[in-house]
């Protein structure tokens, strides 16, 4: 007796009674897709792996005991010799942070010339306002709404106006679709809920602005100055809007302001530090004043400022690869900046101290004692 190894039939057969119709088997090859088994010579398949196999073969002929050729494997190619295998760089290490007080460099912004003719064109008066005869009123009245940041009290003249005001000494931030308050940072992207915030602070109510505290934002426009005597009054400070965005390989800072002096305002940093000060002479030489820490570390040879008509804008190249979560890190009081240097000015500094030659000190005759000799007089002996 001999195994028959014809697909699809699988018996043992007498070679001496072996005829044309003893086998029943499939000679196409099977095939496995979509999940389906079948049979190629047949048509018939299916999704059971039981009923592929008792699938009745659909050809007779004799048993054969030779086994079918095996199918070829596939060759596997092998890679030419100079074939050039890219490899990735290896994860740099972080850069060591420079401290915050290092030496500033100032930055010289492109200026454009709509802001030139604005500002060159423009008429501040140093002196107070003309008197008018009219004194100021001290009154309050009814329905004046509190001056403070989400306070929504209106005064109505009663002993209840002395109550404790609950508002954000902060200002407004809007980035990235969210909106939240800098004083305490609660972040919504509703605009409704974030008008409808409850303060983060107590105090007492306010129902005039300051005197000596420009609390508006430098994007609203002013269309006159305003004047206020010199005397008793604090240094004038202006609250401007700012804004960050970054790409793959840069930080744009914008800081939103208007009638700003191009000439007179500075714009200095070092690689971890961004110092802005804007001078407003139409609000009497008032400032808004930017230190901030910053979370990466930017290349200072790079850095770019552009100064429009509507706002600042400057260019910080990073350092190192890599997203920053925040712009900066929250500082109460920064270091005292060292003496601020251009590039260029701290270029010529230094050629001065490299061409400077001990060889080129001229003698000076000498007109009196040397010192030698001056060690050898008495201290008290008065010189004749």
């Amino acid at each position: 007796m001999e195994q028959c190894y014809n697909r699809g039939c699988g018996q043992v057969f007498d070679p001496a009674i072996n005829n044309d119709e003893s086998c029943r088997h499939h000679p196409g090859e099977p095939f496995f897709h979509d999940a389906y088994k079948g049979w190629s010579c047949c048509n018939k398949k299916s999704v059971d792996f039981t009923e592929f196999l008792n699938i009745k073969g659909c050809t007779l002929a004799k048993h054969s005991n030779v086994k079918p050729p095996e199918p070829e494997k596939p060759v596997k190619e092998e890679s030419p010799k100079d074939e050039v295998i890219e490899v990735r760089a290896p994860i740099q290490d972080a850069l060591p942070r420079p401290p915050i007080d290092s030496p500033m460099s100032v930055v010289q912004p492109t200026v454009a010339q709509a802001l030139k003719d604005a500002i060159d064109a423009l008429k501040t008066s140093t002196g107070p306002a003309p008197s008018t005869g009219k004194e100021p009123s001290t009154s309050i009245e009814v329905g004046t709404s509190c001056k403070n940041n989400g306070c929504t009290y209106a005064f109505v003249g009663g002993s209840i106006d002395q109550g404790e005001c609950c508002y954000h000494p902060g200002v407004p931030i809007f980035h990235e679709g969210m909106k939240f308050w800098s004083c305490c940072q609660k972040r919504t992207s509703d605009f409704a809920q974030f008008m409808a915030q409850k303060g983060c602070t107590y105090g007492q109510h306010k129902w005039v602005k300051d005197v000596s505290l420009f609390e508006t934002f430098c994007n609203v426009k002013n269309s006159e100055p305003s004047y206020f005597p010199m005397q008793n009054q604090e240094k004038k400070v202006v609250q401007c809007r700012y804004d960050w965005h970054q790409t793959a390989t840069n930080v744009v800072v914008a800081i939103y302001a208007k009638k700003y002096h191009y000439a007179k305002s500075l714009i200095e940093l070092n690689p971890i530090r961004l110092h802005v000060n804007l001078v407003f002479p139409e609000q009497e030489n008032a400032r808004f004043d930017l230190d901030l820490e910053l979370r990466g570390i930017v290349d200072i040879a790079k850095v770019s400022a552009h100064m429009y008509g509507t706002k600042v804008e400057i260019t910080l190249p990073k350092l190192e690869p890599g997203s920053w979560s925040l712009l900066n890190f929250p500082r109460t009081t920064m270091p005292a900046a060292k003496s601020s240097l251009s590039p260029e000015a701290a270029k010529q500094e230094d050629s001065d101290d490299e061409d400077f030659d001990l060889d080129d000190i001229e003698t000076v005759p000498n007109q009196g004692l040397r010192l030698s000799e001056l060690s050898l007089q008495s201290p008290n002996k008065p010189n004749e």
